[in-house]
């Protein structure tokens, strides 16, 4: 009988980052605030139309009136990087709770001995999961400027970008966390 053995600190590190970074990925996913547009030429002062990839709302600043599933005039959703991030973010969710649940299966939660192999394919997949939400919001954030918007106006970064970018960052350093499993794994053997 050998010892019982401490989950490595590696997974745990895994297993708390990842989570996190589905939740600001999805929260990035699912929230319509990609890019805001304000000062918006014919329009009043305190209008922001907030652009997600989803859904655009327009909010008055002054009395936090929100209006969302706004008329896409200017042809927005039919931008190839909004197009990329419709199908790379959800794909991205669906991998992290994939990964998640194999994760969980290979890190010591209720069994005696961590499963190494196991952890380290969830780090695999965990990390592409990451790169896959990665890649839109990086995209997204590269053509923020040449995406169609109302002639004059001023375009800014949203949060639900920011948020995007760091659940990806979490799970491509979580999924690489748990990848250092694979060297558990390769001393056992």
């Amino acid at each position: 009988h050998l010892p019982s053995m401490r989950t490595p600190t590696a997974m745990i590190v895994g297993l708390v980052l990842c989570p996190c970074g589905l939740l600001l990925t999805l929260t990035g996913t699912l929230a319509p605030n990609w890019r805001q547009v304000s000062h918006i030429p014919d329009q009043s002062i305190d209008l922001i139309l907030e652009q997600g990839i989803w859904d655009m709302c327009q909010e008055q600043q002054s009395t936090h009136n929100r209006l969302c599933g706004q008329a896409d005039e200017l042809g927005y959703f039919e931008q190839v990087p909004v197009w990329v991030a419709q199908r790379l973010m959800p794909t991205s969710l669906v991998l992290n709770f994939l990964g998640l649940v194999v994760a969980a299966l290979g890190v010591r939660c209720w069994q005696k001995e961590p499963r190494p192999l196991l952890a380290g394919v969830a780090g695999l997949v965990l990390f592409l999961s990451g790169l896959l939400s990665l890649t839109p919001a990086s995209w997204y954030t590269h053509e923020l400027w040449a995406l169609p918007a109302p002639a004059g106006s001023t375009l800014v970064v949203g949060y639900s970008l920011v948020l995007s970018y760091l659940g990806s960052c979490l799970e491509i350093l979580g999924g690489l966390a748990l990848t250092l499993s694979f060297h558990r794994c390769c001393k056992e053997r």
